[in-house]
């Protein structure tokens, strides 16, 4: 069976159908991500230049798909787009110790920063095109990695 592009450029953009859920499709999306920030994890375990390579590749692809799921749902940072959620946990997840509840606390964390969306994220929606569907995600991201690296010392997780 061959895949159209269109359909491959959705499955990207939705999360392989997350955002398609119709309660918190974000969370969702956030879902789809938590094995691949594991793989990731892992990799950077083993070599940390992959890992990072890979991380930009899969941030620079999600702006990419972004900017054409807004084409295709007609839609600014339609709901229905969730790469930008994946890529936002990948970056909040990165170099995080493996383990249930750490990775639930960084889960959660990321969740939090994403919906209140605090300074820059918030103006960094109103950019154009995929980088402003993506941005916001990856200042939450940035804002759980360093609360998880401020917390991990003092016992808090």
């Amino acid at each position: 069976m061959i895949f159209s592009q269109r359909t491959l450029l959705l499955a990207f953009a939705s999360g392989a159908g997350a955002g398609y859920f119709p309660w918190a499709p974000g969370t969702a999306g956030t879902l789809v991500a938590l094995p691949l920030s594991i793989a990731l994890n892992r990799i950077a375990a083993a070599r940390l230049a992959l890992a990072l390579i890979t991380l930009a590749a899969f941030v620079l692809l999600a702006a990419w798909v972004s900017a054409r799921g807004e084409g295709l749902f007609g839609k600014k940072d339609a709901q229905k787009i969730v790469i930008d959620e994946m890529a936002g946990f990948l970056v909040a997840n990165f170099l995080w110790p493996l383990g249930l509840s750490s990775t639930v606390f960084a889960f959660l964390l990321f969740r939090f920063f994403d919906i209140i969306k605090p300074y820059p994220a918030r103006r960094a929606e109103r950019i154009h095109g995929g980088w402003g569907v993506v941005l916001d995600d990856l200042i939450a991201g940035l804002y759980t990695l360093l609360s998880l690296r401020l917390l991990a010392p003092w016992g808090l997780l």
